[in-house]
């Protein structure tokens, strides 16, 4: 997109513009109406837009034109010139979003430095809009677990359709990433991801920030469905959207269109759907604080995404992951884990989930022993200086108990430690612990651990037993 269609119901002019902008090394299009215009514009969306104001023998004049093209190409600067210009027509094309006015007969000189600076300006934005793209939250999925892989073989197979997606998990376990990971993957990945925080949004304003508005004093102020548009919009938490606001959204989805707050122009929008709860949306549409028409205009392709717990196997790999990143974007040391500490990290409770986890690592690099390997006793909750060599720390409790009793505590936790460490699966931890399957099966009978797949392992009566632990 590095040419310049110059739309002029006059020949001369439009030939004449052509030849000056070729001679400063700039590729032209013409267009003599709004038809030959639109087409062009459908057929390759141009860097840049000269735009007569009248035009001759045709179906929109300039105006309908420049409303047309920044509600679908909101990225085009668009220059406006006009022989019959006056203030009024300057003000008006400025509020519809024209870049700048130039009144016929224009000078050569003038028109070439306006140019070259929304040549500028159009590069900016797309520099800009990529940047954004590629900002804070990455869209790389890390892991190798079962329940990640569970997850990424759902995520592949809606992101090449248009279909709305509702992600739904504990806070911190890694929605926005899955939303964008969809859009990097899907045919819309060269259009905008714009994030819709409904939490944080204060009511009162939630129609002006998602709708735009349009003032007298500042023209037209684009809302973030408009600047979605060919895109997608991810509705973080959406359910703190207000009552309001969802019904006026329920619209959008239906319609693909909508009013700016004060406007009177239909805007329409080209837009993918994506939205995240870490609630019961079921509860809160029983409660009456969420419809049930947004929730099933919303809910079409539902994803679970799960929680660190779920996939304590992950937990090494996202851990050296987060340390490169730092390295790579705030040079703190590239280090390593020891032993101790990768089995530690998939033993600790993470209720913030891979949000908390990358947090720790910050902290853990920033305040960290140099560049060697990380170790257990620098992670949150560990002593600065170690047990003696050989012995461990009872607590109080288990201190207190016979031999037997202790025993049999300390294997249960143990072994649950274990077996949580390893997704649930027995082969592995059997390997690890230096048991044979069978006997670890047996332990685990007599000690009352029932495992699963899913979520490793628990208590449960004696009499309880679950042999589908290897998936």
């Amino acid at each position: 997109m590095s040419d310049i269609l110059i739309v002029d119901d006059e020949r001369d002019i439009r030939e004449l513009i052509s030849d000056i902008l070729q001679d400063e090394g700039f590729s032209t299009r013409l267009a003599s109406n709004s038809d030959e215009c639109m087409a062009e514009i459908n057929a390759e969306p141009p860097a840049l837009m000269i735009l007569d104001i009248w035009l001759k023998d045709s179906r929109m004049d300039g105006i309908d034109i420049l409303k047309t093209v920044k509600r679908d190409n909101p990225d085009i600067p668009i220059i406006i010139i006009s022989g019959h210009g006056n203030i009024e027509i300057a003000v008006a094309a400025i509020k519809q979003g024209a870049y700048d006015f130039i009144e016929k007969p224009f000078n050569i000189d003038q028109l070439t430095v306006v140019i070259s600076r929304a040549m500028e300006t159009s590069r900016l934005r797309r520099e800009n809009s990529q940047l954004r793209r590629g900002d804070v939250t990455s869209s790389e999925m890390i892991g190798s677990s079962h329940s990640f892989r569970t997850l990424k073989a759902q995520l592949d197979k809606v992101t090449k359709s248009n279909g709305r997606v509702m992600l739904t998990g504990q806070p911190g376990s890694g929605k926005e990433v899955a939303a964008r990971f969809i859009h990097q993957q899907s045919n819309r990945a060269g259009g905008p991801f714009v994030t819709v925080s409904s939490a944080s949004v204060e009511p009162e304003r939630m129609e002006e920030v998602l709708f735009g508005r349009e003032t007298p004093e500042r023209g037209v102020e684009k809302g973030l469905l408009e600047q979605a548009h060919g895109g997608i919009v991810y509705f973080d938490e959406v359910a703190d959207m207000p009552l309001g606001t969802q019904s006026k959204i329920l619209r959008v989805l239906t319609e693909q269109q909508f009013s700016r707050v004060n406007g009177t122009d239909k805007v329409r929008v080209d837009l993918r759907v994506i939205s995240s709860t870490t609630r019961d949306l079921r509860a809160e549409i029983a409660a009456g604080r969420f419809r049930q028409e947004l929730y099933d205009r919303l809910n079409v392709v539902p994803i679970a995404v799960p929680s660190l717990e779920e996939r304590r196997e992950d937990i090494p790999e996202l851990a050296r992951y987060f340390v490169e990143g730092f390295n790579r974007s705030q040079g703190l040391p590239l280090r390593d884990l020891s032993e101790e500490a990768d089995a530690l990290m998939q033993t600790m409770s993470w209720p913030g989930n891979i949000r908390q986890l990358r947090n720790v690592i910050e902290r853990v690099l920033i305040l960290g022993e140099g560049t060697g390997p990380i170790e257990a006793r620098e992670l949150p909750g560990q002593s600065e200086s170690p047990a003696e060599e050989g012995r461990i720390v009872l607590s109080g409790g288990l201190a207190t108990l016979p031999l037997r009793e202790a025993r049999e505590l300390f294997e249960r936790e143990y072994l649950l430690t274990q077996i949580n460490r390893f997704g649930g699966n027995i082969s592995r931890t059997a390997t690890f612990v230096g048991m044979e399957r069978s006997a670890l099966h047996r332990k685990l009978k007599s000690l009352g651990v029932v495992t699963t797949s899913k979520s490793g392992a628990r208590v449960a009566h004696l009499e309880e037993e679950d042999e589908e632990a290897d998936a």
